[in-house]
Formats: C-alpha cells, sequence, structure tokens
C-alpha cells in the first residue's frame, strides 16, 4: 500500500463524510494545531517512565483529541451525521478533564505563582504541550461552530496539562521568583 495518494497535491484536503478543504482553511489550520498537540502529548507520556497513571490519562486525551478532530474535519452541512463522544466532543468530555483536574490538585500543593518550567524532563514536555494545546484552542476560537465543545474542551485541556505538569513537578517546583515553592 502506498502512502500518497497526490488528491493534495492541489492544496485541498478531504474531510470526514466527504468533501475537501482547502489546507489553509480554519478547520484545517486547527486540526494541525490539534495534530501537533497530539504529538507533544504523546512526547510527555514517552517520558513517563513507570508512571502508570499519568501514561494512561495522556494516552485518553489522545485518544480524545481523535474525536476532536473529527468534529473539526466535518463541513456544517455533514454536523448531524457525527456521534457525541465518538466523532463529537460531548460535555461529558469536558466534565471528565474537569475531574482529573480535581483529582491532580488534590495531590500536590499548586504554586501561586508563575512557574519556571524545566524541572524535570516530564514536566518540560507538558509544558510544551501546553503551550501547543493553547495554540489550538487559539485557532479553534476561529473556527468555532455554534453547539460545538471544542474550544472549551481545549480550554480545559490546557488547564489539565499545566496541572499533570505541576503533579510531575513533585512538591519541588521552581516560582518566577526562583525559589524553591518550601523556601520562605
Amino acid at each position: 500500500m502506498k502512502i500518497y495518494t497526490r488528491r493534495g497535491d492541489d492544496g485541498t484536503t478531504g474531510l470526514l463524510f466527504g468533501g475537501r478543504a482547502d489546507k489553509d482553511s480554519a478547520a484545517i489550520e486547527l486540526n494541525g494545531a490539534v495534530d501537533e498537540a497530539q504529538a507533544a502529548l504523546g512526547w510527555a507520556r514517552s517520558l513517563c517512565a513507570g508512571d502508570e497513571c499519568t501514561n494512561l490519562v495522556i494516552a485518553g486525551l489522545e485518544r480524545d483529541l481523535w474525536i476532536l478532530m473529527a468534529e473539526v474535519a466535518t463541513t456544517t452541512e455533514n454536523r448531524e451525521r457525527l456521534e457525541v463522544g465518538r466523532t463529537r466532543v460531548s460535555a461529558t468530555m469536558v466534565e471528565h478533564l474537569e475531574e482529573l483536574i480535581d483529582d491532580a490538585t488534590r495531590s500536590v500543593q499548586m504554586p501561586n505563582e508563575f512557574v519556571v518550567p524545566g524541572e524535570n524532563q516530564l514536566s518540560a514536555a507538558l509544558d510544551v504541550a501546553r503551550t501547543v494545546v493553547r495554540r489550538a484552542e487559539r485557532t479553534a476560537v476561529t473556527w468555532d461552530v455554534d453547539g460545538s465543545l471544542v474550544v472549551t474542551y481545549l480550554n480545559r485541556l490546557s488547564d489539565l496539562v499545566w496541572t499533570l505538569a505541576r503533579v510531575a513537578e513533585g512538591p519541588a517546583h521552581r516560582t518566577a521568583r526562583g525559589m524553591n515553592k518550601e523556601t520562605p
């Protein structure tokens, strides 16, 4: 099987349920940003080294992003064909992110100042992933479709990834003043 089809050589790409879109359209720009976010999360997941819980959480987030990308890759005319939770972001998916954030914040003292990223490889990778998710969120605002939860999902996702980075740092997160959180 050949990986190339040549169908995109005209500057368009195929959409879910048919049709094509220009590769620089708002939907395809958004899906490109989400694709990058998914890859950044994958990189962070590869650094979980024995942290099976975080590994599973991140893998679930990566799968959720497939659902989000399916929704974005659907024309307005075909939105009725989307299945909530399978090809369309659901309220339950957003609520699940909130639950994960709440669980994570209970496990570590959250900083009350700006954090200097880079305490360890996993937290640094999560901070990079968060910035990529934030860019996807900014891109989603230009795509925003009535009744869609894509922007909301990406907003909560960036909050969760920030929180996971703080958890990955453990009690030693550094603040903008450069002091250890436990230093008076």
